[in-house]
């Protein structure tokens, strides 16, 4: 601290980041009586990579059996399908096929599906090449997986609905308030010392990190937290291209996984519009935002393995959004790092590292968690 924090505002909770995942945590805080505050750095509620992402709600397929990722999506999915019915927020259950278009991307499917079982995602259908054109004509690949439990979610109006959720049990969100340091369980009474960059200080019982992309630096500006438990940060930004007409696809289509993404893939927004992507180019900062027209030649030829049909020059930049990675370029994909009072020895701090896909799909799950490592 660059000089002592005076009579702090006593909370008893702080959430910094008010993302969607941040958004989640501090319903599920508020709902359990917590007084929260949630501090936002910009001017509004999901601007970071809640707002740069496909929309997609997950099954579950692709993660480590046993995972965080892989138990938290297949929960998250079911709470978020009941929640965004129970609320009327607009999503559709669409459906999404898995496209091997070798033989090699065959045998990588089979071992998705078996991974996906092992998940207890046990909807899914393997499909022959003339199955999956008899429900997508346009599509070529030698084999497919359907997914029926896959869809896509307004993910803005999720948000607002978190945000309603959390005011309505007495939380409160804070816009502008960029948090400059915290200082670990000061006082006799341990709580944590929260100042933002305009002085305002807060003494909460609870600090959760939720920052997304600026999460790990943050960490690094907590007094009292060992620099050993936190991970380093890696930006792997992903580009979307939208299609100029109309779609002829009904379901999400994508590839066969890729090591740090699930590869150019096809999604569709709930009005029916089309778009592409992302794809993975590692990135030094957490805001190259920019989208490079030149990477549309690598978009051809990667969706045209499924969809031989897509016309020259249909392709049009987007929007680029970047994954919070904690694990380095060419290692295995990590796992979510939900890290807690167990992991670091500090009562009342939880931070929320490498929260990428599927974050979005997970994000009331990981509410619930986060609220019960807190009650441990």
């Amino acid at each position: 601290m660059n000089q002592p924090l005076a009579a702090p505002e006593p909370v008893d909770a702080v959430v910094i980041g008010a993302g969607v995942v941040g958004l989640a945590v501090a319903r599920s805080l508020a709902r359990a009586g917590c007084a929260v505050w949630v501090l936002e750095a910009t001017s509004a509620i999901g601007t970071g990579i809640s707002a740069r992402n496909s929309e997609v709600i997950h099954a579950g397929l692709y993660y480590a059996a046993g995972s965080l990722k892989a138990r938290l999506c297949v929960q998250g999915r079911q709470q978020l399908y009941a929640y965004c019915a129970e609320r009327g927020i607009a999503h559709q259950r669409c459906g999404k096929l898995v496209v091997a278009s070798t033989p090699v991307q065959v045998e990588l499917l089979r071992a998705t599906q078996a991974k996906a079982q092992a998940n207890g995602v046990d909807d899914l259908q393997w499909l022959s090449r003339a199955q999956a054109r008899a429900l997508e004509p346009a599509l070529e690949c030698q084999a497919a997986l359907l997914s029926p439990s896959t869809g896509i979610v307004d993910s803005h109006a999720l948000m607002l609905s978190l945000q309603a959720d959390t005011e309505n049990a007495g939380g409160q969100l804070v816009f502008h308030a960029p948090v400059d340091t915290v200082a670990l369980a000061q006082g006799a009474d341990g709580r944590h010392w929260v100042r933002t960059q305009d002085g305002t200080c807060l003494a909460a019982r609870t600090v959760v990190n939720a920052a997304g992309l600026s999460a790990p630096t943050l960490a690094r500006r907590f007094a009292g937290l060992a620099a050993d438990k936190l991970p380093t940060p890696y930006y792997a930004k992903g580009s979307y291209f939208t299609l100029a007409g109309r779609a002829p696809f009904r379901h999400l289509v994508y590839p066969v996984p890729e090591s740090a993404g699930l590869g150019v893939h096809l999604t569709l927004d709930l009005g029916g519009q089309a778009k592409f992507g992302p794809d993975v180019e590692w990135v030094d900062a957490p805001d190259a935002f920019t989208v490079n027209p030149a990477r549309a030649e690598g978009f051809y030829a990667a969706v045209r393995q499924y969809w031989p049909g897509l016309p020259d020059g249909a392709l049009q930049p987007a929007y680029a959004g970047i994954r919070p990675k904690i694990s380095a370029p060419g290692d295995p994909a990590a796992d979510f790092c939900v890290q807690g009072p167990q992991d670091h020895g500090v009562a009342g701090l939880v931070n929320l590292f490498g929260i990428e896909s599927p974050g979005l799909t997970s994000a009331l799950a990981l509410g619930d968690w986060v609220a019960q490592l807190l009650e441990a």
